[in-house]
């Protein structure tokens, strides 16, 4: 007999029953309620939630041509191993069974799950499409959204597919979701032929045998080092601005649940000395993705190394680095992201309105940091505040779930450390501004007629024959 290898997580949605039916009223010329713009795991760990929740009319949206291409995970990301440890919380948010450690131990057994430090990227890939197809989590592929434009109480969407209208935005699009891809100013004047970003598709083949250049020192500039050393590049150069590469993980000193749980409800001058804090200790690589790259002999890392200039000159790329000049082929930016919503085409008609942390808080003499001011200020929903009150209050309706969240939430949103808490906080406010919305409709719902359960002759023959109003005696 052949073992169902998903019966653990069938008998858990038989146990938990069916999901309510959607509660929320229907609006003429509206087409959503919600609509997820991104189909990776935060998608649809949200399109999940809110349909336990009961709100119904929800849509996930990707520009993505087909699963293989959707997300991080089979595309830019390139490490062997997540980052992140194994037992963290992911999108089975409370439900054991659906967890990649019920997964995977249903495919491999329990001691190979106990035999694993951390979680191959594959692996975890092949559980994300694995949730998806298993809770009937549908994603709209090849849908791009070029505009949100807010009319009343509503969004007109306009979609590659063509216009369509929703109540509530969930942005769960990813590290640039509300910005882009970071070059240093040196890299940026450079053709296109000859430089990339960790962020983008890179043919390595045609590297092989190439000089390239890496510009960076977090964790995505060690992958790609990996990656292009792998495929047989002639040599690979690492270039680290500071005199060391991060190692300690100074986010780990907030990681109890007091202070993960609550982290929304601290004073803003304690949220900006922590993420200050952060960036001065920098992100740190993991120790299997500098070994990965360390392992080759023409792997040459450079500290106290950043990038002053470059040009072209005989087909290469001449670098000025402090005192050095330096020739490669081939250039790749593993130098993150730039947050400003006046880059994102979808946001940009009222991104001027968007209340940034420059705008809401001045830091002390010391703390200033032009790149964490660029960070959006979001309210207890993860949701866009206005900057001038009453001049956009849509902005309350779109939810930003991805990295611009860090300042507010203390954490890289939409990463499995920030599943657990935000996933079902921000669900729970949704719901709750779409209940109140149409509280009207709900309050005649609950001042409503309902059926008996049972008729006065269910107990007629246990009455006391003694006449009403007397008593015993």
């Amino acid at each position: 007999m052949t073992q169902d290898m998903d019966a653990g997580a069938k008998e858990t949605l038989r146990l938990i029953g069916p999901a309510p039916g959607n509660w929320v009223p229907d609006r003429a010329g509206i087409d959503h309620n919600v609509v997820l713009v991104g189909g990776g795991q935060t998608g649809c760990a949200f399109a999940w939630a809110l349909r336990r929740a009961g709100i119904g009319k929800v849509s996930v949206i990707d520009a993505a041509p087909d699963e293989a291409h959707a997300g991080v995970w089979l595309n830019a990301a390139r490490m062997n191993l997540l980052r992140t440890p194994k037992a963290l919380v992911g999108p089975e948010i409370g439900l054991p069974a659906l967890s990649f450690q019920a997964w995977y131990e249903a495919r491999h057994g329990r001691e190979a799950y106990a035999a694993i430090d951390r979680i191959l990227r594959v692996d975890w890939a092949a559980y994300l499409s694995w949730y998806k197809q298993f809770l009937g989590i549908e994603i709209r592929y090849g849908t791009t959204l070029n505009r949100i434009e807010p009319v009343g109480d509503h969004f007109r969407l306009h979609l590659s597919s063509g216009i369509e209208t929703t109540r509530k935005i969930v942005l769960a699009n990813g590290v640039g979701g509300n910005g882009g891809p970071y070059y240093p100013p040196a890299l940026a004047g450079l053709p296109v032929s000859v430089r990339a970003h960790t962020a983008d598709r890179i043919d390595f083949v045609a590297l092989r045998g190439k000089t390239v250049a890496v510009v960076g020192g977090a964790a995505s500039a060690f992958d790609v080092a990996g990656v292009a050393l792998e495929a047989g590049a002639g040599e690979v150069h690492l270039y680290v601005r500071r005199a060391s590469v991060a190692s300690v993980p100074i986010s780990r000193s907030r990681g109890f649940p007091g202070a993960y749980d609550n982290y929304r409800s601290l004073p803003d001058a304690i949220r900006w000395q922590q993420a200050v804090r952060f960036q001065r200790s920098g992100s740190t690589p993991t120790v299997d993705a500098i070994a990965r790259a360390v392992a080759f002999p023409n792997f040459h890392l450079h500290l106290s190394s950043p990038w002053v200039s470059a040009r072209m000159e005989g087909g290469q790329i001449v670098a000025q680095t402090g005192d050095r000049t330096v020739r490669c082929d081939f250039a790749i930016a593993g130098t993150g992201y730039f947050q400003d919503p006046n880059a994102r085409v979808e946001l940009a008609w009222f991104a001027s309105e968007i209340m940034l942390w420059r705008d809401r808080y001045t830091p002390p003499d010391g703390e200033e940091n032009e790149y964490l001011g660029t960070h959006p200020y979001l309210g207890e929903g993860h949701e866009y505040l206005e900057k001038t009150p009453g001049a956009a209050p849509f902005l309350r309706n779109i939810h930003v779930h991805n990295p611009a969240a860090f300042v507010s939430f203390g954490l890289p949103i939409g990463d499995v450390p920030s599943m657990k808490r935000d996933i079902p906080g921000v669900t729970a406010r949704i719901g709750r501004d779409l209940f109140l919305a149409d509280l009207d409709v709900h309050a005649v719902r609950m001042m409503g007629g309902v059926v008996s359960d049972f008729e006065p002759e269910l107990y007629a023959a246990a009455l006391d024959p003694v006449a009403p109003g007397r008593g015993i005696g």
